[in-house]
């Protein structure tokens, strides 16, 4: 399972596309939270101490600081945050480990509408927007 993950986040395996993810800016994320859609916070528990979280935030790392992970488990623990056929937001550092994970949830797990936070929690405090302690 996990060589397969590792070629699709490669692009090398054909895909066929259920739904959309969306790339979205800190105004439209804005917008996303206002309407009550679930963020999710990929990164690692010290990059939330680090730099904080964004208010409200589902804590659920992905990769771990070695660049493993496991899917099915972090998929159970966001199935009663957000099922396939609600929207999800998805935020990391830079937008570069949710492009992957989003195309994931889209193509390969089914999610409807999963959106990306493109430039990550770094632009969204660059940009002089709250955080929080985990």
């Amino acid at each position: 399972m996990k060589f397969m993950l590792w070629l699709l986040f490669l692009g090398l395996l054909p895909m066929a596309g259920y739904a959309e993810v969306v790339e979205v800016d800190n105004a439209q994320l804005q917008e996303l939270l206002a309407q009550k859609v679930p963020l999710v916070d990929i990164r690692t528990a010290p990059e939330w101490t680090e730099t904080g979280i964004v208010k409200g935030s589902h804590l659920l790392t992905f990769f771990d600081a070695s660049g493993n992970y496991d899917a099915d488990s972090w998929l159970a623990k966001l199935a009663p945050i957000a099922g396939k056929d609600e929207p999800v937001v998805l935020i990391c550092r830079t937008g570069r480990r949710t492009g992957l994970v989003s195309k994931f949830m889209d193509q390969q797990v089914g999610y409807r509408k999963v959106y990306n936070v493109s430039k990550g929690i770094r632009n969204w405090i660059d940009k002089g927007n709250p955080v929080v302690a985990p």
